[in-house]
């Protein structure tokens, strides 16, 4: 070895997963899904198990997540992926499977596949990301929209009267029987993301242990939906998201 190369691992203070694919990603900038695979590369990397994951891939904004995490995939239907990641994980109990999912994903017309796979406690990883819209397909309201939030369908705000109140999908899930461990997470500063990746780790610790359905809500932005500079939507979320969704273990 040279003393360049020498001085360049001394120096080097990180480096890209090696569970990351090099294709670029195709998320808006500022998009927090971005830095969520990040995470979920490193925790799959440091715990050396990329041959024993097993990752569903979802409907929405992060369908082609399968693009950029070096694991084995298999595609749910819309709504679907706890009931294909239930299958897959009993059909190979020593893998470690987790499903990534969207709010309209996941709480909308996935209910019924989500409540019911954390109250049976099957032995996976779920992690939802919580942006409080159809992001993907032009910035609907969502079950997680919040109480006036404006949106596509909803130009002058949601109205409860109409549309109901925001779901909060992760309290529900944190009541359940089934499920071990339940937080609330988000990406916008460097602690929240050391804080975001360490619940991930426990996650994932606990699906090799055995202990039955790990939940991991991040929220999110969309400055895009939003039509929020990446700033102004990480502000709009600390104000606006946090009070209705504030971060936190819940269960575990």
């Amino acid at each position: 070895m040279e003393v360049k190369d020498i001085i360049k691992e001394e120096n080097l203070v990180y480096t890209k997963s090696k569970i990351l694919t090099d294709k670029v990603f195709h998320y808006c900038p500022g998009c927090s899904h971005g830095v969520v695979h990040k995470l979920i590369a490193e925790v799959i990397e440091e715990m050396d198990i990329q041959e024993k994951t097993i990752a569903i891939s979802p409907v929405g904004c992060s369908v082609l997540a399968y693009n950029y995490l070096a694991v084995d995939w298999q595609e749910a239907a819309h709504g679907r992926a706890p009931a294909l990641a239930t299958a897959v994980s009993r059909l190979m109990p020593d893998k470690y499977v987790f499903a990534y999912q969207g709010d309209g994903d996941l709480a909308s017309i996935g209910t019924a596949e989500i409540i019911h796979a954390c109250n049976r406690g099957e032995n996976i990883v779920i992690i939802f990301i919580n942006n409080g819209i159809y992001g993907m397909t032009g910035g609907q309201m969502a079950p997680t929209t919040l109480e006036g939030m404006p949106t596509s369908t909803s130009p002058y705000g949601r109205d409860v009267k109409l549309a109901g109140h925001p779901l909060k999908i992760t309290d529900l899930i944190a009541q359940l029987p089934g499920t071990e461990y339940v937080t609330r997470q988000a990406v916008h500063t460097p602690a929240a993301v050391r804080k975001c990746k360490k619940a991930i780790l426990k996650a994932f610790q606990n699906v090799g242990k055995k202990n039955g359905t790990q939940f991991i809500e991040v929220v999110s932005t969309c400055n895009s939906g939003w039509k929020l500079s990446p700033v102004k939507a990480n502000e709009w979320m600390v104000e606006n998201m946090f009070p209705v969704y504030p971060l936190g273990d819940l269960k575990g």
